[in-house]
């Protein structure tokens, strides 16, 4: 549960020493685990890293000046990133550099080490330690079973409060409806029932304006004031843009959990999709620009967000399935050719003549891949209808 913080000057800079501090220990147990080799005594845990934080508090006057709770959970939090290192979940831990990494975590009893009470209908205030009161826009009703929140700074510069809660699934209809969810760049998210969904992107003037701060950038001196400022007001121009994803997905992903009762989506691996196509100096890439762009549009689109968040709302009535083919199987007929998809938008059947919206035909074919169609000896896709290829068509397999 995410609030948007709203610290007075003061608390602001109160704010801004505890991540400076939470930063400070973590980078310091990044360089004692960085020294250690095959050969040498183990690196620290986090027993021994507490103690010497313990005699570092009594020795820094400076650092005993900041809250022991911030920074002893910027420990704990070091040992469970090299925790998930070890176990192969999660990479290695790394530097934390200021500015970019801004933000540490209050862990404790509710009413002890922290506490959050309402003011109004639409202002809350939670307690940190050494900071006092802070006022947060009050959205929803936060658990008295919460254990733990997150202070974060944004690139643009704005305060955000993120308690640590697990809301409960959304139950779906009970009506055992399916639907399908094709993902792409122009279109967001097609369903199988015909509806196309777009993420709401930047307008037309803010995409102007954020075309000249960037002209603006490449010309700024680094390190100077206009350079800060430039790259201050791109970040809030990029927020905004990344405020309607995240609001899009949410709103999308609530809705088709709650009409449907099973969602299939394709398994997509977004990560391979958006790899880089630079190379190497001996081996270098082509078209790397527009290769770029490609993976600017996918991430755009929101598509590996909205499946995340439906599997946490939709718990267990996500399926994923093998994308082959999709967009080229006529969904009415059963036929596969690369031809049946004339366009980024235009399907049109070379064996029947159907034709659709090429994603939402893929959509179709996504939600009943794993029922309602066969697959036969020869490897045809057997449609609803009992009609069959001619030709043998590839085996659709579940992800």
């Amino acid at each position: 549960m995410r609030f948007r913080l709203a610290p007075t000057p003061a608390q602001e800079q109160a704010l801004l020493e505890h991540c400076s501090q939470a930063r400070y220990v973590w980078n310091l147990a990044v360089e004692q685990h960085q020294h250690w080799r095959p050969g040498r005594a183990g690196a620290p845990g986090y027993g021994e890293q507490s103690r010497q934080l313990t005699e570092a508090r009594k020795a820094f006057d400076w650092l005993a000046a900041g809250s022991q709770t911030v920074q002893q959970q910027a420990l704990r939090d070091f040992a469970q990133a090299m925790a998930g290192f070890f176990a192969g979940t999660h990479g290695r831990p790394t530097w934390r550099k200021a500015g970019v990494h801004e933000g540490f975590r209050i862990v404790g009893s509710r009413g002890r080490h922290w506490d959050v009470r309402r003011l109004s209908r639409k202002v809350g205030e939670v307690w940190i330690p050494k900071v006092g009161w802070v006022r947060f826009r009050w959205s929803r009703q936060i658990p008295e079973e919460t254990k733990s929140f997150r202070v974060n700074r944004d690139h643009a510069g704005r305060w955000h409060v993120a308690f640590a809660v697990i809301p409960p699934p959304i139950n779906g209809p009970g009506t055992g409806e399916v639907v399908g969810v094709d993902r792409g760049v122009v279109v967001s998210a097609a369903l199988s029932t015909g509806e196309r969904l777009s993420v709401p992107g930047l307008r037309e003037t803010e995409g102007e304006r954020l075309l000249r701060l960037q002209r603006q950038l490449a010309r700024a001196k680094p390190g100077s004031n206009r350079r800060k400022g430039v790259k201050t007001a791109i970040a809030r121009i990029k927020a905004r843009q990344t405020d309607r994803r995240k609001d899009w997905a949410e709103k999308t992903s609530t809705r088709l959990a709650a009409d449907f009762d099973v969602v299939r989506v394709e398994d997509l691996k977004i990560k391979n999709m958006v790899r880089s196509a630079r190379g190497t100096s001996a081996a270098p890439g082509t078209n790397v620009r527009a290769k770029a762009g490609l993976n600017r549009s996918i991430h755009e689109a929101g598509g590996g967000l909205l499946v995340t968040r439906l599997e946490d709302k939709a718990r267990g009535r996500v399926e994923k399935v093998n994308p082959a083919y999709t967009s080229q199987i006529c969904h009415a007929c059963g036929h596969c050719a690369a031809e049946n998809r004339e366009s980024q938008a235009v399907f049109r059947c070379r064996a029947c003549g159907h034709t659709d919206h090429a994603d939402v035909n893929a959509a179709k074919n996504i939600r009943d891949i794993a029922v309602g169609r066969t697959v036969t000896a020869r490897g045809a896709l057997q449609p609803p209808g009992g009609a069959m290829n001619r030709e043998p068509q590839p085996v659709l397999t579940s992800g």
